[in-house]
């Protein structure tokens, strides 16, 4: 049987959608209150620098993966107008829960879809964008997701992958010191699970760097990849156009 990562551990690939989503389900009703203590606030400028990105116009069709608490789906509705249609999924159910219900208590009524990135359940060249935010490193097969959002994607539709990434050499040790030692202890405060967040810094390092992804992203047919780095590599957004 294949193999294949569960951060340091080598697992069968059978085993890590559950495995996944079992931390997922683990952290899902703190996440952005973890979001907000791991990345200092950051993620909220990350988020709001991949909308700038997208630029997404009025009545534009977006499709949001890994969408989880719907951070990027909100932004984007208030782009898209009325007349866009903006498309909220995860593979995790708490996640997309937390995020439907917290859209909805904000007045967003979003079309939502509990879909495996992997086997997207929407016709070929349907979207005008398509953005994966911190959901990328936990697919199994990556190169089957990312010619997926190829697929679904018109032609000169962009994809917007926005990641943890690899940081600048200077700061790699400290990055990750404050990543195996204080992010577990935070997790384990704010959860009461530690072995989530270890699991969250793990992926990180198995994660493609940025040149290796942007090579990835070509081999699923993008024919123009962008590489923005943000906060000294700890994120990249990668930007595909569809040729």
């Amino acid at each position: 049987m294949a193999q294949t990562h569960f951060g340091y551990q080598t697992i069968d690939e059978s085993e890590k959608v559950a495995r996944v989503r079992g931390v997922f389900d683990s952290v899902a009703s703190r996440y952005d209150v973890m979001n907000d203590l791991m990345s200092v606030g950051l993620h909220r400028a990350w988020k709001a620098y991949t909308i700038a990105v997208a630029a997404p116009r009025e009545g534009d069709r977006v499709l949001d993966i890994a969408g989880g608490t719907g951070d990027l789906a909100r932004a984007f509705a208030r782009k898209t107008g009325a007349s866009g249609i903006v498309v909220h999924t995860d593979i995790n159910e708490a996640m997309l829960r937390q995020g439907r219900d917290r859209l909805l208590d904000e007045g967003l009524v979003l079309p939502t879809a509990l879909c495996d990135a992997e086997t997207l359940p929407f016709a070929a060249a349907s979207f005008d964008l398509v953005s994966v935010a911190f959901g990328l490193r936990n697919m199994t097969h990556k190169d089957k997701a990312l010619a997926e959002m190829n697929r679904v994607l018109k032609p000169g539709g962009r994809l917007l992958v926005l990641e943890f990434s690899t940081v600048a050499k200077p700061l790699a040790k400290a990055y990750d010191w404050y990543s195996f030692n204080v992010l577990p202890l935070i997790g384990k405060i704010v959860t009461g699970d530690g072995d989530s967040y270890r699991y969250l810094a793990e992926s990180i390092r198995m994660h493609p760097d940025q040149q290796t992804l942007k090579k990835m992203m070509k081999e699923a047919g993008f024919g123009h990849v962008d590489v923005h780095n943000l906060s000294a590599g700890v994120v990249a957004l990668h930007v595909g156009i569809k040729c």
